[in-house]
């Protein structure tokens, strides 16, 4: 006599239940995406003073337009909805041989990532961005000199006239050692 899980296939069922690595991650940014979508949707707007409620563009915009490009991207991701024909499909992330990938630089930029935040406030932020920018390229394998510290220059000067003179958002340009306080 066969048992049920038999009859019904259950096995066939749970193999094609698995998700790859990639589709995980999607789904985790998926996560993650829909709380910043809420937030960004009908808590931020919330706190708004009443003259800025007849503004265009609000300070929610960005946010809102960032979540949810993330979730439908995410979406296509979790989903498999490719355009490519099956044959011609890449492989997916293998999490047995995650040691083949490059997991150092990876990481090293997420550790890069924290020191940026850590040290904007202390660095300045023309100095700090300019120690990421140069640091993350190198890391990445430039080894230009003179293009990394150009890039690096024009980038964090660019950056910080359009969001403090364009914006009109205050930002610390120098460090605190130097302006006091």
């Amino acid at each position: 006599m066969a048992r049920p899980a038999q009859v019904l296939g259950a096995s066939h069922f749970f193999k094609d239940m698995t998700m790859a690595l990639d589709r995980w991650i999607a789904l985790a940014i998926l996560s993650i995406s829909l709380i910043y979508g809420y937030t960004a949707f009908f808590t931020m707007d919330a706190l708004l003073p009443p003259f800025m409620k007849f503004n265009p563009v609000w300070p929610s915009t960005f946010p809102k337009v960032l979540s949810v490009l993330a979730v439908v991207t995410s979406l296509v991701i979790v989903l498999g909805i490719e355009k490519a024909p099956p044959s011609d499909k890449t492989p997916d992330i293998d999490y047995r041989r995650l040691g083949e990938y490059q997991l150092i630089p990876a990481l090293a930029l997420l550790a890069m990532m924290v020191a940026y935040a850590l040290l904007l406030r202390p660095l300045g932020f023309l100095a700090s961005t300019f120690l990421f920018l140069s640091l993350s390229s190198l890391i990445l394998g430039e080894r230009r000199y003179v293009i990394i510290v150009l890039a690096s220059s024009i980038a964090a000067g660019g950056i910080w006239y359009l969001v403090e003179q364009v914006l009109g958002i205050f930002l610390r340009p120098w460090p605190l050692f130097i302006v006091g306080g």
